[in-house]
Formats: structure tokens, C-alpha cells, sequence
């Protein structure tokens, strides 16, 4: 195959977000709490794939069962729904030993935890510190 026939693929993930778990965040606990108790949630989900990062560098991938479903609940809870959905995807990617899905969905996910953690795309306009 001659070079000038390979394709430069350049994947477009959208980041789906729900409002409503925020809203909710926010009524019952005040704009101002609110914004700290995300903040921090936001934190742990950036720790998390940080976590999962580690563990697919050291080719640990049958402990990250446990700390994908807890990234799932985190996602979920803050409405990072294509987050969320991509946790359980890897989840079912360890489940059924499939690499070369892992290694796709791997990508999607930090792709689009990338996304999600911006200041532009995140709930309530934070960053992580």
C-alpha cells in the first residue's frame, strides 16, 4: 500500500451533557456550596482517569474494573452522560478481553474526558486545579 492512500483519521467525540444533576446540586445546596462540591467531584473524576492512566501503563487492566464503575457513578452524577458511557463501554471491553476494542475505547476516553474537564464544556464553567 502506497503511503499516499493512508487516511488520516481525525475522530469527533461530542461530550453529552445532562443539566440537570447540577441543577439539582445547586438548589439543594446554594449556587455557592455548589460550586465547591462539584469542583471538587470534577477533581476526583480528573484524579480518576489519572488512576486509570497508571494502570493501563502498567498493564493492569483486570483491576481497573472497580475504579471504571466508580468513574461511571461520578460521571453520571454530575451529567457527564458520554463520560459515563464510556466508562461502562471500557468496563465491558475488560469483561470480554477484547485489546483491540480497549485500546479504542481507551482513546475515546481520555479524548473526551479531555473534553468534559475543560473550563468551556464542564458543568458549571470550573477547572480543575
Amino acid at each position: 500500500m502506497s503511503q499516499d492512500k493512508v487516511v488520516a483519521l481525525r475522530p469527533k467525540d461530542q461530550v453529552c451533557q445532562d443539566v440537570k444533576p447540577i441543577a439539582t446540586i445547586c438548589r439543594n445546596l446554594g449556587a455557592s456550596t455548589a460550586e465547591k462540591v462539584v469542583a471538587r467531584a470534577l477533581g476526583e473524576i480528573s484524579q480518576s482517569v489519572a488512576g486509570l492512566a497508571d494502570q493501563v501503563k502498567a498493564h493492569e487492566l483486570e483491576d481497573m474494573l472497580r475504579p471504571l464503575r466508580r468513574l461511571q457513578r461520578m460521571s453520571e452524577s454530575l451529567g457527564l452522560v458520554t463520560l459515563g458511557l464510556i466508562a461502562a463501554d471500557l468496563s465491558q471491553c475488560i469483561t470480554y478481553q477484547d485489546v483491540t476494542a480497549f485500546s479504542a475505547v481507551w482513546a475515546r476516553l481520555l479524548r473526551v474526558a479531555d473534553m468534559a474537564l475543560v473550563e468551556g464544556n464542564n458543568p458549571m464553567g470550573l477547572t480543575q486545579s
